[in-house]
């Protein structure tokens, strides 16, 4: 964290590439080995939502951003902590409320009296921004203005303080929670906030023999502590790792034509839209996705190949991670309500109408 007045904090220092394939293979290896480590680490404190927890590693190894969307209770605060224990990050939460302001994220500069009496000078006190891993807990409750400040950190990594700017230390990983109940009072986010949110995940309730686990484990008097498996230096290498897997045309093709799908031709008026010979789209989908959904698509591809000991991406991996990827990023329109669709419903028809290859 840094409390420097300067215009600059020093740039991200650049991270070094393994300088040969053997090295890269076993650095994919690594990570596949340091994942299961995580999970049973994980294992210990969060019963189930393995899939829940497997998004937010892949998030923070493309260094994007996750929504989480559930109701109460079903401990997404946890999960977070957990998982930043585990991987050793600064960890910290900032409950949303609609009296909450920009500054109380950012931080803000104080007056405070010179040593030696000699007068008075102005003081940049950090804001809980200035982190690893910060948990937003239920974004849609504070007005527009603050969640712009979160968002605009979340794109830049960088704070503005009046004319000074503060960058944010590596890695920078954003958990924001949206609780679908209870909307009076609440702001929901623009589109093109939402957009910036490389996941949308839902946490759905456990069955019920992982919520008798659940009861079992935390009405008693055992706690568990889950351990460091891998440190911010190691998380840092890994994002570049990630970054260097190969893509093969046909799979960047494919997740381009899919993302393309999405968009109506009265929403789109690019010829190459696809979503008008998809009946669902035509019918119930207002706007499609952005450019920036095909790049999450690929990103987080490379990401589940390497966790799964692959170094290579496949249509496999695009296919796994479309729901997540493009659930929050279709706007649906009166009809979709009104016939109780959702965009996983259109996203599945997405799925089945989009080939893997069109030759």
């Amino acid at each position: 964290m840094s409390t420097s007045t300067d215009s600059k904090s020093p740039a991200t220092p650049s991270q070094s590439k393994p300088s040969s394939n053997g090295q890269l293979l076993d650095q994919v290896e690594k990570l596949r080995e340091s994942r299961k480590r995580l999970r049973d680490e994980v294992g210990k404190v969060i019963v189930g939502q393995q899939e829940v927890v497997d998004l937010l590693l892949l998030g923070l190894l493309c260094r994007g951003h996750v929504l989480l969307h559930g109701v109460p209770g079903l401990g997404k605060t946890l999960m977070a902590r957990t998982l930043s224990s585990t991987l050793d990050l600064k960890f910290k939460r900032v409950q949303f409320t609609p009296d909450l302001m920009p500054s109380d994220i950012t931080g803000t500069d104080v007056i405070e009296e010179m040593e030696g009496g000699g007068g008075h000078q102005l003081k940049f006190v950090p804001g809980p921004i200035f982190t690893n891993f910060l948990l937003a807990d239920e974004v849609n409750r504070t007005p527009p203005k603050t969640q712009a400040a979160l968002l605009q950190a979340m794109q830049e990594h960088e704070v503005s303080v009046g004319n000074t700017t503060y960058e944010l230390d590596p890695p920078f990983f954003v958990v924001a929670t949206q609780n679908p109940i209870e909307m009076e009072g609440t702001y929901p986010l623009p589109e093109a906030q939402v957009d910036r949110f490389m996941f949308n995940i839902r946490v759905r309730y456990p069955t019920i023999q992982e919520e008798a686990n659940i009861i079992r484990g935390t009405t008693g008097t055992e706690t568990f502590h889950p351990s460091a498996v891998l440190s911010s230096a190691d998380l840092l290498k890994l994002q570049e790792i990630v970054r260097s897997v190969p893509v093969s045309d046909d799979v960047i093709m494919y997740a381009a034509r899919l993302v393309a799908a999405t968009r109506p031709r009265s929403g789109d008026r690019n010829p190459d839209s696809a979503g008008q010979d998809v009946e669902m789209v035509r019918k119930y989908v207002t706007y499609g996705a952005s450019p920036r959904a095909g790049q999450s698509l690929v990103l987080a591809g490379k990401a589940r190949a390497v966790l799964e000991g692959r170094y290579h991406v496949d249509f496999a991996d695009i296919k796994a991670l479309a729901h997540p990827v493009l659930r929050h990023r279709l706007v649906l329109n009166f009809h979709g309500r009104a016939d109780n669709v959702d965009s996983d419903d259109v996203i599945d028809a997405l799925l089945k109408a989009v080939k893997e290859d069109v030759s």
